[in-house]
């Protein structure tokens, strides 16, 4: 398959059957387009103009508790709300149907200045369980069929608020991406009896182009179908459905690859990189999901250096994704950068190593 390395070409995303353009040749254009100075930040541990640090009252009037771990809030400004009337509106083409949910807010950490790769080993982990209660709560509620945990991480993302935290979603109905992928994947379980996702690994382990690290428990590699320029996907060894299926063994090697990643996306520009991140893990609303393989996916837009975005415009809105680097070369380059923060950094690090 040498002319994916330089030839313009479309690639099959086996979880959505959709399809994405490469144009490698792309990068030998010449930029003149927008430009900027490299973003300086230097945030301090407690900022009292914060909402979301310890103490400090937020935007509508609460006050946040002296918290000396992960806080965990319901959203003051939440796009879902609960318990709202059923209604729906059918007008020929035109409907719509009421949708109850709950919005929690996830702050990391107390410190304000501390985004994920920055944060120790028990920083992680703490998280980690706390995705788990959340996933095993939210998902236990009466008539709640999804619950989808993310972050959105920096300026560039529509992050709010610079304090890093997350967010989890719970709703009443299984969102799209979900119920696309969650068709797909029991599709292929039934027909196959083993896990679309389980077998792609296999694939990628033995070729390893496209894998960046890997422990015990997890690998970290950039899909094959990847759109963002420096995508990557967190897949568990192991076939299990959600987050709370992981063992106390699995945490920690969750904990560590998420640190190794994020440290190396901060590495590639020497700067605070932005992502949106989501767990991708089985619908809450009773069904068999069998079929499912939790996975959790980054979606970075820096291509050419710190300020520079990967927007979704023209071809991309109007007839569908496209990339201009190989998944093989972003990962080439992701695999090449320390795992050392260039940052100086206080909190004790999980000692990384390449693969």
């Amino acid at each position: 398959m040498s002319f994916i390395t330089d030839r313009s070409h479309k690639r099959y995303n086996i979880l959505t059957e959709d399809w994405v353009l490469v144009s490698p040749h792309r990068t030998k254009r010449p930029w003149q387009g927008k430009t900027e100075d490299l973003p300086i930040v230097d945030r301090p541990a407690y900022d009292p103009g914060c909402f979301l640090c310890p103490g400090n009252e937020r935007s509508a009037g609460q006050r946040n508790p002296d918290y000396e771990q992960t806080y965990v809030f319901q959203n003051d400004f939440a796009a879902l709300v609960p318990n709202q009337i059923s209604e729906e509106y059918n007008a020929g083409l035109l409907k719509t149907k009421e949708e109850n949910g709950l919005c929690h807010v996830i702050c990391f950490s107390p410190d304000h200045s501390l985004t994920m790769p920055e944060m120790s080993a028990e920083g992680l982990i703490n998280l980690i369980k706390i995705w788990k209660k959340e996933f095993a709560m939210l998902g236990s509620r009466l008539g709640i069929a999804n619950v989808q945990i993310f972050e959105n991480k920096g300026e560039i993302m529509g992050c709010s608020n610079p304090h890093p935290h997350g967010q989890v979603w719970a709703q009443t109905s299984v969102p799209n991406e979900i119920a696309k992928k969650t068709k797909i994947q029991s599709d292929y379980f039934r027909k196959n009896e083993r896990s679309l996702l389980a077998d792609y690994l296999g694939q990628e382990l033995e070729v390893k182009e496209r894998i960046i690290y890997e422990n015990d428990s997890f690998v970290c590699l950039v899909p094959f179908w990847a759109v963002w320029p420096y995508e990557t996907m967190i897949l568990p060894k192991r076939h299990f459905q959600a987050v709370t299926d992981m063992t106390e063994a699995e945490e920690n090697d969750f904990a560590e690859i998420l640190s190794n990643i994020t440290i190396r996306y901060d590495n590639l520009f020497n700067t605070s990189f932005p992502y949106s991140a989501g767990m991708q893990q089985r619908p809450t609303d009773g069904g068999d999901y069998e079929g499912w393989h939790f996975h959790y996916s980054f979606y970075p837009p820096l291509l050419r250096s710190a300020t520079v975005k990967k927007f979704m415009v023209g071809y991309e809105m109007f007839a569908g994704p496209q990339r201009d680097i190989t998944a093989e070369q972003a990962a080439e380059t992701l695999r090449s950068l320390s795992t050392i923060h260039y940052k100086p950094v206080t909190e004790a690090h999980f000692s990384n190593s390449l693969i």
